[in-house]
């Protein structure tokens, strides 16, 4: 399995103009981060996108992304959804509809914010999409076995997934410990990780190593940080030796 991270930041975490922090200044490469998503191509040849925000289009063209198999959706933020409409090139190019899987929340979200994609009488060259609801238990995608886990980020309920040995979580703030059972035995988790002080629906640093210490993997990634949390250097200088930061374009082979 592969995974590739296409973004790792947040709305708040994309580098600004005007902005004259040190992050969105940085001419470090691992500082200029899109937002939050990651494709995973599986041992038996799928790629599962999770999530496709407003960089969407981006990343696909910087990593070269030629097919998708399926589109796994953690929660009904924009920042999570909005890039839905280029899947359209996906359509024309593999002749696909392209399923998305989504809880019932975010799939209600979803016909309101594209609610010109279910129109009774679409016009031509619009997005094709497969709708398809997730609960709580382990479903199949291509062949995949996915566990989907549930967190919460403040009171809205946000989806984490586990493929195999690696796990997957974002935009939390809360994680049950009947969740933390099923992330245990990951080799790989990644957590969020907004910046180091207090927010009201975001790990902080401190709080996502808390979690990691907990889980036990090999190797732990943080990602959707803000711009606050730091130069990527410099804040992995302060991290145990299993916990990196993770940057835009780094792929991790499992």
């Amino acid at each position: 399995m592969k995974v590739t991270f296409l973004g790792t930041g947040t709305s708040s975490g994309v580098p600004m103009i005007a902005c004259d922090c040190e992050v969105c200044q940085s001419s470090d490469r691992k500082d200029k981060r899109l937002r939050c998503s990651i494709i995973v191509e599986t041992d038996i040849g799928n790629n599962i996108v999770v999530d496709i925000g407003p960089d969407f289009r981006q990343q696909m063209l910087k990593e070269n992304v030629n097919d998708i198999s399926a589109v796994l959706i953690t929660h009904c933020h924009r920042d999570h959804t909005a890039g839905l409409d280029d899947i359209r090139a996906f359509n024309f190019k593999l002749k696909k509809d392209i399923s998305i899987y989504t809880d019932r929340h975010t799939e209600d979200e979803i016909k309101q914010q594209f609610a010109y994609i279910f129109a009774k009488s679409p016009y031509p060259g619009l997005p094709k999409i497969n709708l398809i609801n997730f609960k709580d238990d382990p479903f199949t995608v291509e062949g995949d076995e996915i566990i989907p886990i549930k967190t919460l980020h403040h009171k809205l309920p946000v989806y984490g997934f586990r493929l195999g040995n690696f796990t997957y979580i974002t935009d939390a703030n809360y994680i049950s410990d009947e969740a933390i059972q099923k992330i245990k035995g990951s080799k790989v988790f990644v957590i969020n990780a907004l910046r180091k002080d207090k927010h009201v629906s975001h790990f902080t640093l401190e709080e996502a190593l808390e979690i990691i210490e907990k889980v036990e993997p090999e190797q732990a990634y943080l990602t959707h940080l803000s711009h606050q949390m730091g130069l990527h250097d410099e804040v992995s200088k302060e991290l145990p030796p299993n916990v990196s930061i993770a940057y835009d374009g780094l792929q991790i082979t499992i």
